[in-house]
């Protein structure tokens, strides 16, 4: 791009400084040969007066030397006879006799150069004619060194425009081939790529389409791979009952079997999620007429974990799941948050430790709360942040992270506090309307909220009990 634009831009002034110089040059020519003519008809013009008033000869030589120029005889004069008067020649002539019978003043060619032949009117009413040579140098004086100097100007403007043709061109191929670098950069596998957002405009332009394109690809690659951990950790809750009546099996081989066969599933469970690497949240504000009913799947998930909750002794109470609760978010997505709190409640506290789950609707929101009477989170902050868990053979820490994403994907949250059962009390705050997430959020526990919502139960501490 860079050569192809030099080359256009040396022909097209090329072009440009032929067609303006070559006629300036034939302009100047022809200046400098009207120059010399009427330098020659002035000097004829000056004998103009005496041949007017006298013919005599003398008179007219002396007239003769004053007009003459140059160091040769340039000015001759010719007076046709009359009468008692003789012809008369002055000068050296150099047109013939024959052709000097002429009405107009006029420039004929002549060996080296050119002549001036002018008529004039003299006292016997004959024509006399003075005659000025003008030689071929005097004709081009000064023609050469104006050529000269427009060639000189038409080379200089050629070199001028290459190089600020060259200039343009390199401006333009550095933004494009830092763009074919970045690209390359990006199929091999560099992520990080990107192109400064510079040059012209269409160049600048490409690159933010550039930078937009690699920032979507990093984006997807993320949602693909939290889509693989979040799938792994939806396994955890049929791991959770195979674990749980692989314990009930008793003694002996098959049963130890069984045992060693989900321990190692789990662990293989934890290995994707772990390896599967931290990604920007992909759930987006549902649609309108989208979500399910809360109610509903409440009832399906604890039918589901209270078969659980019966082997092991747990009680549970479930509370405002006794007419329908619409939240807009997706059946399988509250599906999910259910499971991970719920299985959480059993992977993390004894057995024979009681839950509860509370739903509570308002106008603007809807609060689902999970409790437990277990040993509770010391560190809640750190129970939110995404794939960091507690540490334990079985967390990978993307459980309360799939349901922060649902709460914040209708613009609420989550928080994690004291329940009066002395455990810990999970709060999803789903905000209805579909509004989006809340700007300026700043991240798990957030408290920025600055009241409670009107209608809902304003504190995490309530007394409730147990059946």
């Amino acid at each position: 791009m860079r050569w192809a634009l030099v080359r256009v831009c040396l022909a097209v002034t090329t072009m440009v400084v032929v067609a303006f110089a070559v006629p300036l040059g034939l302009v100047i020519k022809e200046m400098a040969r009207d120059r010399a003519f009427s330098n020659a008809e002035r000097t004829a013009a000056a004998i103009g007066p005496t041949l007017s008033i006298t013919t005599d000869r003398d008179e007219l030589a002396r007239a003769l030397a004053t007009a003459q120029t140059g160091a040769e005889d340039r000015i001759s004069v010719y007076v046709p006879a009359a009468g008692q008067n003789p012809e008369i020649r002055l000068g050296r002539r150099r047109v013939p006799a024959d052709k000097l019978d002429i009405n107009r003043a006029r420039a004929d060619e002549v060996p080296g150069g050119s002549v001036w032949l002018q008529p004039i009117a003299v006292s016997t009413g004959k024509i006399a004619v003075v005659e000025v040579y003008v030689p071929e140098a005097e004709v081009g004086n000064g023609v050469t060194t104006a050529w000269l100097v427009l060639a000189g100007v038409g080379i200089a403007l050629v070199i001028g425009s290459v190089a600020v043709a060259d200039r343009l061109g390199v401006r333009m191929v550095q933004p494009a081939q830092r763009l074919v670098s970045a690209a390359h950069e990006l199929g091999e596998g560099r992520l990080g790529a990107r192109v400064p957002e510079d040059g012209p405009t269409e160049l600048r332009l490409a690159a933010v389409a550039f930078n937009s394109m690699a920032d979507q690809v990093v984006q997807l690659l993320a949602n693909e791979r939290e889509l693989a951990a979040d799938l792994s950790h939806r396994l955890r809750t049929p791991l959770t009952v195979l674990r749980l009546n692989a314990a009930s099996l008793g003694t002996g081989a098959a049963a130890e079997q069984t045992r060693a066969a989900v321990e190692q599933l789990e662990r293989e469970v934890d290995t994707i999620i772990r390896t599967a690497r931290d990604a920007k949240p992909r759930t987006a504000a549902a649609g309108p007429g989208a979500g399910c009913d809360a109610a509903e799947v409440i009832r399906e998930r604890m039918d589901f974990w209270s078969a659980l909750a019966e082997d092991e002794g747990r009680k549970v109470r479930v509370a405002g799941i006794d007419r329908p609760v619409r939240l807009p978010v997706a059946r399988g997505e509250l599906v999910a948050a259910l499971d991970a709190l719920l299985g959480n409640v059993f992977r993390h506290t004894p057995e024979g430790t009681a839950f509860a789950v509370d739903v509570h609707s308002g106008e603007d929101a809807v609060i689902v709360l999970v409790s437990d009477a277990g040993p509770g989170i010391l560190d809640p902050e750190a129970a939110m942040a995404r794939g960091r868990g507690s540490g334990s053979d079985g967390s990978t820490g993307l459980g309360l992270d799939i349901v922060r994403r649902l709460a914040e994907s209708t613009g609420g949250d989550v928080r994690i506090g004291s329940s009066v059962l002395g455990g810990t009390e999970v709060r999803i705050w789903v905000q209805l309307g579909g509004r989006g997430p809340l700007p300026g959020r700043r991240g798990p526990g957030h408290r920025g909220r600055g009241r409670e919502r009107k209608g809902l139960v304003p504190t995490f501490n309530r007394s409730r009990s147990l059946p």
